[in-house]
């Protein structure tokens, strides 16, 4: 079901500012964290001044990513101390079932140990950990979740869709192209896509105006379309569907978004977006500090797009920024980009490697006047 809604005008306060370049990333392998409140139980933060430069954290459990970020507070925003980032497939299957797998489970506890390691090792107290799509959808969702605490200590909320769209604006909006037409802010999941209309003529965050999240991502539009991968026919045929699905899915928020206005603006945060700006710069690996807050025309990334879904998957396995783990993935989110792009045609893209993450480091910063 397409989950959509015009909110009541909203707006985040402001928050610690992050330009386009200004968020630095540390290294570090580290990792365990103090034990979270259990998901039964009322959440509670820790109360810390402005001067106060402890550790914060934020993990996003997505239907095809677990991802972890730990950051400190700084005087433009925030300094990232240590990250972590691992492809869990946690939706494999759901579509299907309706439940998440043994395996996938099995693969996301792993990847979620390794985040309560950093947790304790970087001394985090203050954290909030988030769990999407693949968790609101299977029905042991709810079980999925006290496993995770009673195994890591992580505690993780199933956030709705709308938390989800206003996380990743609150964690992308910096790197808004400048301009005074409307703007649409994206995010390309593994088991939804989030829409979001704002209005940027605010101070801070800016006010979500209309959005819609689809329940197709990466990982269940590639499920809902088996075909012969190396039959160039099916591999057309299969691509023009999927569009077809994502276009349903968009089409109530494609009637109500403003037409024909001057200037559109367009923000995409997710591993499409940036995978395929990598390709658009030819990048022999991928390099985050190339590519956040990179400026694409959106006709080089509708072109990728369509190359991509006529490439046999043994050709996209060999492409630098993609390789086995995104190969059968990427096609639909192609298919999802050139979706937004046929019913936003706004001439360039932006691109953010951030998002959801950010946006939970930014709130907690800002709830507790961390940032300067």
């Amino acid at each position: 079901m397409v989950q959509h809604s015009r909110p009541s005008p909203q707006s985040s306060g402001s928050v610690g500012r992050v330009s386009g370049k200004s968020a630095r990333s540390g290294s570090g392998n580290g990792s365990k964290a103090a034990a979270i409140t259990p998901p039964s139980k009322q959440r509670g933060l820790y109360p810390y001044t402005a001067r106060d430069r402890r550790s914060y954290a934020a993990i996003d459990l997505g239907t095809n990513n677990c991802r972890l970020l730990i950051a400190k507070p700084s005087s433009d925003g925030f300094i990232v101390v240590d990250a972590f980032s691992r492809i869990v497939r946690l939706g494999e299957g759901l579509a299907a079932t309706g439940r998440i797998s043994d395996a996938a489970i099995d693969r996301a506890i792993a990847a979620l140990s390794v985040c309560a390691d950093k947790l304790r090792r970087r001394h985090v107290t203050l954290a909030r950990s988030v769990a999407t799509e693949a968790c609101r959808r299977a029905s042991n969702g709810a079980e999925f979740i006290q496993r995770v605490y009673r195994e890591t200590g992580i505690a993780l909320d199933i956030i709705s869709a709308q938390e989800e769209a206003r996380l990743a604006v609150l964690g992308c909006h910096a790197l808004l192209e400048e301009g005074n037409g409307p703007a649409l802010i994206f995010d390309i999941g593994g088991g939804s896509t989030e829409l979001v209309l704002v209005d940027s003529h605010c101070d801070g965050a800016p006010r979500i105006v209309d959005w819609v999240s689809a329940p197709w991502g990466v990982v269940s539009l590639t499920e809902s379309e088996l075909f012969d991968h190396a039959n160039p026919t099916e591999r057309l045929a299969a691509y023009g569907r999927m569009r077809a699905r994502v276009a349903e899915a968009f089409a109530p928020l494609a009637r109500r978004l403003p037409q024909g206005e001057a200037g559109i603006r367009l923000l995409g945060t997710s591993g499409t977006v940036t995978t395929l700006a990598s390709l658009h710069v030819d990048l022999p690996r991928y390099d985050r500090q190339a590519i956040d807050g990179l400026i694409v025309p959106s006709s080089s990334m509708r072109a990728i797009s369509e190359r991509l879904s006529t490439m046999a998957l043994a050709d996209r396995q060999r492409l630098p920024c993609i390789g086995t783990e995104r190969a059968d993935l990427v096609v639909a989110g192609c298919a999802i980009l050139e979706s937004i792009l046929d019913i936003w045609p706004a001439e360039r893209l932006g691109v953010a490697d951030r998002g959801i993450r950010e946006g939970i480091l930014r709130g907690l910063m800002d709830r507790h006047g961390a940032t300067t």
